[in-house]
């Protein structure tokens, strides 16, 4: 329910979005040197509203704004980063969760109008979020340069943050400066991030955590763990894989009946064939042909890939041979968010989202919101557009060649597992947890996503060294990549959520 709005003046966009993409003319970086030197500090805009949660009214505040974000040496913005915020007033200071996604080059939308925030989109419109987080803790979704209405000052300085060493410094920089102009430098604050945002947050963590801001918890959502360390060694991680995709099998009528009717029962079987069978294999340096050929048939009957499909000499498959391999026959391909489904999901309330931060939040910009909206919504000199920025993006953490680049983009296209490595890791949770050891960590995952683990999560835990063990927290829930549109899963989801601020309290 919207009670009162409030309108400041915002600075002008249009030189921003001109000056995305490459630099095409002399005229176009005239333009961006106008963008860079004429830009002004931002003021965000405030609306009041409640919420209906757990049978009483929350009020709070919406704020939507743009911080700069600026070069430390010269103070001079580099970019300016979009963001949505939900406030509850009068009441002790409360826990900050910065939520964000993935992509890289995704908004926030996901994670705001489908779980955390005081509105979710139901068929094409939003309505009311009874479990939101905010009534647990303040919200502010973050949308990283490129995205929303996050834009980089000019067209040269968008190579600064889109790539992986850029954007955890630039979101680092977010985080400390809002806390900054809210006066909300002391209240514990928890980082969380979906899909490639989870490494991003435990990330930004560890930066936050060196300059002393209070990160109490992370909650890294279907992205892994953030951990630099192999704990579990290679060949177990890739034995365990069949527990996961056992189910997957029979969800689709693709598993032997023999195996079981229930996934219980073809999960257990299959972690008892892995032990007396399938782990002994991949770590045996001395195996017949006969012996490798009977060890890949059972592993098609317990994942329902196709024989041909599985390597003899590794008895393995890549990802992207099992999401094509298994419906095969039917000419259909697994969703990689989702192995039960074939097609991706629809959302019918993209535009409802659109309406609702101009006109409900009433921030007036004609900035097209990146990711609901394209490029080509908007203007563009001479009328080439930019390329998207997960196309754009540098993934190397390192000074890499183009060969290195090339090569590791190939690898990962090819297996169909994940970003490209270029160069180690930069440093997450790990190093997070020996910096804070009080730090809570909740690793969420879903059991039908393609990209995770649960098998291996089960078997990662056992194995972690204090503090970690007592700083990680690993579930598993019934649903894809995005879990919480289970409506059981969410629920789930959201206790575990609850947990996570309520430890931060009692740091």
């Amino acid at each position: 329910m919207r009670r009162r709005t409030v309108r400041l003046g915002l600075a002008a966009g249009m030189a921003m979005l001109a000056a995305m993409g490459g630099a095409y003319s002399a005229a176009r970086a005239d333009v961006a040197s106008l963008s860079e030197t004429r830009a002004v500090p931002e003021h965000p805009v405030e609306t009041r509203h409640s919420v209906q949660v757990g049978g009483r009214t929350l009020d709070y505040v919406a704020e939507v704004g743009r911080i700069a974000i600026r070069d430390v040496e010269t103070a001079q913005a580099r970019g300016y980063m979009g963001y949505i915020a939900y406030r509850v007033e009068g009441v002790a200071p409360r826990p900050v969760i910065f939520v964000w996604n993935g992509g890289p080059g995704s908004n926030s939308t996901i994670l705001h109008f489908e779980v955390a925030g005081p509105r979710r989109g139901e068929g094409d419109r939003l309505v009311e979020n009874p479990e939101t987080w905010l009534e647990d803790a303040d919200l502010v979704f973050v949308d990283p340069i490129g995205t929303g209405f996050s834009r980089p000052v000019s067209a040269e300085a968008a190579g600064e943050f889109y790539g992986t060493v850029g954007d955890v410094a630039s979101v680092t920089e977010f985080v400390r400066a809002w806390l900054l102009q809210h006066a909300a430098e002391e209240r514990p604050v928890i980082l969380a991030g979906e899909s490639w945002g989870a490494g991003r947050a435990a990330s930004v963590g560890y930066r936050l955590i060196r300059q002393g801001v209070p990160v109490k918890g992370l909650v890294l959502i279907s992205g892994g763990d953030g951990l630099t360390t192999e704990y579990l060694p290679m060949p177990m991680a890739t034995a365990l894989r069949p527990i996961d995709l056992a189910p997957v099998a029979l969800y689709h009528g693709r598993l032997d009946p023999a195996l079981g009717a229930d996934v219980e029962t073809v999960r257990a079987r299959a972690r008892a064939w892995i032990e007396q069978t399938y782990l002994p294999a991949l770590q045996s340096q001395d195996m017949s042909a006969a012996e490798r050929a009977a060890v890949a048939a059972d592993l098609a009957r317990f994942t329902g890939v196709p024989l041909v499909s599985i390597d003899l000499a590794t008895l393995s498959f890549t990802p992207r041979q099992h999401l094509r391999g298994l419906l095969a026959e039917a000419g259909r391909t697994l969703n990689i968010f989702d192995m039960r489904l074939t097609e991706e999901p629809r959302s019918d309330f993209r535009r409802a989202i659109d309406r609702y931060l101009r006109h409900d939040l009433g921030y007036r910009t004609d900035l097209p919101y990146l990711g609901l909206q394209a490029a080509e919504a908007g203007y563009a000199p001479f009328d080439r557009y930019p390329q998207s920025v997960g196309s754009r993006w540098n993934y190397a953490t390192i000074d890499a060649t183009p060969e290195q680049v090339e090569t590791a983009i190939r690898e990962a296209v090819q297996k169909g597992g994940g970003p490209p490595r270029i160069g180690p890791p930069l440093p997450g949770t790990e190093e997070a947890v020996a910096q804070e050891p009080d730090l809570r960590v909740l690793v969420a995952s879903g059991r039908y996503d393609s990209l995770a683990s649960c098998a291996r999560d089960e078997a990662l835990k056992l194995r972690l060294p204090e503090p970690l063990a007592a700083a990680m927290t690993y579930r598993c829930y019934n649903g894809g990549h995005m879990f919480y549109r289970d409506e059981e899963a969410r629920r789930l989801f959201r206790q575990d959520l609850a947990d996570i601020v309520s430890s931060s309290l009692n740091d």
